[in-house]
């Protein structure tokens, strides 16, 4: 839902250029994220992949994309007046999963 406003708002609003970042206003990291989506689909926690491991799997993709740690707000969309319907990571992905 967040998602699809996020995109709406920005071609709806003219004051809106150049890149937005179409994220949640609150961000996790990804140890976070893998405990409350297993909690979300009463699944255990898959085990940490050791760095090494990825870098044999991928290469320098590894680095780019799974070790790298980037911290992205949505700046443009809260600065417009954007008003998300789900700050929590457990409530969105209830939503978006259908686990109620």
């Amino acid at each position: 839902d967040d998602a699809i406003g996020s995109v709406l708002h920005t071609i709806a609003n003219d004051g809106i250029s150049g890149p937005v970042n179409v994220t949640s206003p609150m961000p996790v990291r990804n140890r976070e994220f893998t405990a409350v989506l297993a909690d979300v689909l009463s699944r255990p926690a898959i085990l940490p992949v050791p760095a090494f491991v990825l870098r044999t799997a991928f290469g320098q993709m590894a680095d780019e994309l799974m070790l790298a740690s980037a911290r992205v707000v949505p700046s443009r969309l809260i600065e417009t007046g954007y008003e998300f319907h789900d700050f929590e990571l457990e409530s969105a992905l209830r939503h978006m999963l259908g686990r109620y």
